[in-house]
């Protein structure tokens, strides 16, 4: 028996994904949540591995991720997001998943991806590893968002969406201030005064899709 936990707060993308799974793992048990913190209410229960996607509401998979990690660090978490591999991937991976897929991806790439991880390895795309090679070649000039937080680059994706700081403090149940310090730091880092120019170089780079 295989037990793998969906994380994803669309029902048709858990459904979709039900789908897949039981078509290769028949005597599959699957659990399911709509954000992080259902996600480690479920995490009480024994789990051979986790499908999260990265963009919940309140807080996002790559918390929900360090989380879930701290509480079974032998659990491979595979991450299915909408997000850019190379941007959001790296820092999935430093945070201990055992796999990055896009939701782009084939059904075969996600399966390829979940025997990985329940084998106890790491599964990495052909794009991906072509990208780390290059970066690490210094062939790929480091971005001025990739020296962001993680929070920060949260924040970042959703001032490129038009949000208020009112509005993202709300969505991140974090205090107003915190979110302006976080909006000032990232401004600073890279370089970008105001929030079109925020949401102009989040789009030119897919971030905010």
């Amino acid at each position: 028996m295989t037990r793998i936990l969906i994380v994803d707060d669309h029902e048709i993308v858990r459904r979709g994904l039900k789908g897949i799974l039981l078509e290769s793992f028949p005597d599959l048990v699957i659990g399911e949540a709509t954000d992080g913190r259902q996600a480690l209410v479920a995490a009480a229960k024994p789990w051979d591995a986790t499908l999260l996607d990265i963009n919940l509401p309140g807080r996002n998979g790559l918390e929900v991720l360090q989380d879930l990690k701290r509480l079974h660090p032998k659990m491979p978490v595979v991450v299915l997001s909408a997000f850019p591999e190379k941007d959001y991937a790296i820092r999935a991976f430093r945070l201990g998943a055992a796999g990055y897929i896009s939701k782009e991806s084939a059904s075969g790439e996600l399966l390829a991806a979940i025997r990985k991880a329940l084998a106890g390895g790491r599964y990495v795309t052909p794009l991906l590893a072509e990208a780390l090679a290059a970066t690490l070649a210094g062939e790929i000039p480091a971005l001025p968002h990739e020296s962001l937080s993680n929070r920060e680059l949260q924040v970042l994706r959703l001032v490129a969406l038009g949000k208020t700081l009112k509005e993202i403090a709300a969505e991140l149940s974090l205090s107003e201030k915190t979110i302006a310090t976080y909006r000032m730091r990232l401004g600073r880092k890279m370089g970008l005064g105001t929030n079109v120019d925020l949401a102009r170089y989040a789009a030119l780079h897919h971030l905010a899709d």
